[in-house]
């Protein structure tokens, strides 16, 4: 593994803790609110996404999907004391729908098949997510998305082999939480608190 691989994966964590505390800020503020379902999908996806990574030669750029997991379970778990507890019929279909394309995923067995179900989930997962930052946009921080679009570009870059299996993952997340950003920015000027 090359040094600058090992480097850019120290670097995209360091961003995505940097990316984070905020966000943990915000939430022991009570101004962040995250939505249960879409940290607890998340956390699955990207810990399932980490393996997947891991068994398909992506080297130290899998490092921040392993980070990522864990923080995400982490934050689902203080989703329950502090975050979003307002579950509308939409959110458990996402969740129904997201926790179908695992199943889905076990039965299938092949790595590339896996990752692309695994990414179609993690879309479905988000939905819950995008809703609550078009309706209430200043429960959500967009440093956290804007970082979290470069620790993964930094990660993509850090790979130690490019493919389908090890590309999908990361390629989607920045682009997801490109667009989130975005959202929440144009949103918190539409809507003033």
């Amino acid at each position: 593994m090359t040094t600058y691989k090992i480097i850019l994966a120290y670097l995209s964590i360091v961003i995505g803790i940097i990316g984070y505390i905020p966000y943990f800020r915000g939430i022991f503020s009570g101004k962040t609110k995250p939505h249960a379902f879409s940290w607890l999908v998340w956390s699955l996806l990207v810990g399932i996404t980490f393996a997947a990574q891991l068994t398909s030669g992506g080297g130290a750029g899998a490092w921040v999907t392993g980070f990522t997991a864990t923080v995400c379970f982490i934050i689902f778990l203080l989703s329950f004391a502090k975050g979003d507890k307002h579950f509308i019929l939409f959110d458990w279909v996402a969740l129904g729908m997201a926790l179908l394309a695992l199943a889905l995923w076990r039965v299938t067995n092949d790595p590339t098949l896996s990752v692309i179900l695994l990414t179609l989930t993690d879309a479905l997962s988000f939905l819950p997510t995008l809703r609550k930052g078009f309706y209430k946009p200043h429960e959500d921080s967009p440093i956290l998305w804007a970082l979290t679009v470069t620790k993964w570009t930094l990660s993509m870059f850090a790979l130690q082999s490019f493919s389908l299996v090890t590309l999908l993952y990361p390629v989607y997340l920045i682009i997801i939480n490109a667009f989130f950003t975005v959202l929440l920015i144009v949103r918190k000027k539409q809507v003033a608190v």
